[in-house]
């Protein structure tokens, strides 16, 4: 099985950029840009990975982000996630940043995605790995601020396929975030938000009715409502779980408590995803493997969810059907015994 999962062609729809900042990069390019951290050591920086719940969590992951300041330190923490895409055979990624983060603290917002698309290109062309970029709203700030911000990428429209919304989910609702969204669709973006990671399964509803989002990233209370997983299972709206994240923050006291499994059965159209792999104990292939493990997932179940993941990405026809041609082969050797 574990074989298996290494071969697994993999696409992943739900990665925070900033939240795959190893604690080496981390000083290597504070000491580059004479940031002072509050930790002392990488040691230091991975005993503060001790999260309670999300909020503790954001308090850790933008003292990190502090340290990124220049484009070249954006494309350098891009490229360093796209060789462990390489790694885990991830073929497909669709990145998350958050440019609020950097804008508020000085730095331009032509830095930051300048950075990342850089390394974005570069990663197509050296590694062979297809990618979209996706904006995410802060949630625990305002609506104008949002909007400020959307105003900032509408010169970047072809390099952004979509926005999301992300950060303290609790008391934040996405209703919030209406008329930023009508107006980020209206621009011709696509649409997604986290939504029922912390927050009730309401929170999925609006997201989907206010919002009108293309996937969901998180979702897992959507259990609380069942009329609202006949719902996601009908209109078959992505679902992109995190389940090691998931474990990490709280929302599950164990990965053999994760309701992935039962949403699967159930078919909602569930894919896994690391979320902020640093802080969270492992990327996309450690998610796989522990998940496989823990809720004792078949073949059939990885077939299931890598197809998942094909079918939810923003992709166009010709790349979704070559990974979907890809993840055929992989059954194939997987039936001959030869994964």
């Amino acid at each position: 099985m574990q074989e298996a999962i290494a071969r697994l062609p993999k696409v992943e729809l739900h990665l925070h950029i900033e939240g795959s900042l190893e604690p080496e990069l981390m000083f290597e390019l504070a000491a580059r840009n004479g940031v002072i951290l509050p930790w002392d050591s990488v040691e230091a920086v991975r005993r503060a990975y001790a999260f309670s719940d999300l909020q503790s969590f954001l308090d850790v992951y933008y003292a990190g982000a502090s340290v990124l300041v220049t484009e070249q330190d954006f494309h350098d923490l891009t490229w360093a996630y796209l060789q462990r895409c390489r790694s885990d055979k991830v073929r497909h990624t669709e990145i998350f940043f958050d440019p609020q983060t950097h804008t508020d603290r000085g730095i331009a917002f032509d830095t930051v995605i300048s950075g990342i698309t850089r390394a974005l290109d570069a990663g197509r062309d050296q590694l062979g790995i297809s990618s979209q970029l996706i904006l995410c709203f802060l949630r625990h700030l305002s609506a104008d601020a949002a909007m400020a911000t959307l105003e900032q990428a509408l010169p970047w429209k072809d390099r952004i396929v979509a926005v999301g919304l992300d950060s303290s989910e609790k008391g934040h609702p996405p209703e919030k975030f209406q008329h930023v969204f009508d107006r980020a669709r209206g621009e011709g973006f696509l649409t997604v938000a986290h939504a029922g990671e912390e927050g009730p399964a309401d929170y999925i509803r609006q997201a989907l009715d206010l919002l009108e989002v293309r996937r969901i990233d998180h979702g897992v209370r959507c259990v609380e409502d069942p009329e609202l997983v006949t719902r996601l299972v009908a209109e078959q709206v992505p679902l992109t779980v995190c389940p090691l994240s998931n474990v990490k923050l709280c929302v599950f006291e164990r990965l053999e408590d994760h309701n992935l499994k039962q949403l699967l059965d159930a078919g909602v159209c569930v894919t896994i995803n690391s979320d902020d792999p640093s802080y969270f104990g492992g990327y996309i292939g450690e998610n796989f493997a522990a998940s496989a493990e823990a809720l004792d997932l078949s073949i059939d179940d990885l077939e299931r969810l890598a197809r998942n993941a094909v079918n939810a990405a923003f992709l166009e026809t010709e790349r979704r059907d070559d990974l979907l041609i890809e993840i055929d082969q992989w059954r194939e050797r997987c039936e001959s015994g030869c994964a």
